[in-house]
């Protein structure tokens, strides 16, 4: 039976993710922080847990995040900038999601194919930013797809046969999102996993490195 791997498995969308999968006959291991201690802010943590797990894992999910920490919602403008909201929103988005990818590495397999994503945001996209504002959490997931850009050239040289890349989800309705849906419209978790589950199982090594949207549409770094 293929095997997958959610990180994250607690929250809305890692949920429907593990639901998802293991509609398609996957056996499905999921990892949280509420459930399991997990913590990816550090890295013993990651590699205790991690390094638990035995086998390979044919598709790896890393759908954490944060949006707001410690009650600090994301600035409007950059004099609202503050170095701890924004060092705490780098080690959510950014330096936890790369600790996972560094021990995960060791749970693909090398000789057939196998899909590594970490759920990104458009809102992290340079080239798509024309509003401004929401430094800090804009900035972290940027650093994100670098992070998983720079992964899947390494990853290519010692497992060929797999894929790893950025996934926008969509706006999704969970308590996430509840404060900033406005009039973006949202669609429920489990949809949202149904569509970013199309998109993984449509992935090759030609995509690897690549971002992409609940559409398989390319979204610009």
């Amino acid at each position: 039976m293929k095997q997958a791997l959610v990180i994250g498995a607690s929250g809305g969308i890692g949920g429907a993710l593990v639901s998802g999968l293991q509609g398609q006959g996957w056996q499905v291991t999921g990892l949280s922080r509420s459930r399991d201690g997990l913590d990816i802010t550090d890295e013993s943590s990651v590699a205790r847990h991690l390094g638990a797990l035995f086998g390979t894992f044919q598709r790896i999910v890393i759908a954490t995040g944060a949006l707001e920490i410690d009650g600090r919602r994301p600035e409007k403008a950059l004099k609202q900038l503050d170095p701890a909201a924004m060092a705490a929103q780098f080690a959510v988005n950014t330096i936890g999601p790369a600790l996972v990818m560094k021990h995960a590495l060791a749970l693909l397999p090398r000789d057939e194919p196998a899909v590594m994503v970490a759920l990104s945001a458009r809102v992290g996209s340079i080239g798509d930013n024309r509003a401004g504002g929401w430094h800090s959490y804009r900035a972290a997931k940027s650093a994100l797809n670098q992070i998983i850009r720079g992964a899947a050239i390494e990853l290519a040289r010692t497992h060929p046969q797999a894929a790893c890349v950025a996934l926008h989800p969509g706006t999704v309705a969970t308590p996430f999102t509840e404060k900033y849906l406005g009039r973006h419209p949202a669609v429920p978790p489990d949809e949202a996993a149904t569509r970013l589950l199309a998109v993984m199982d449509s992935l090759t090594p030609a995509d690897t490195g690549q971002f992409f949207d609940y559409a398989r549409k390319p979204v610009p770094w």
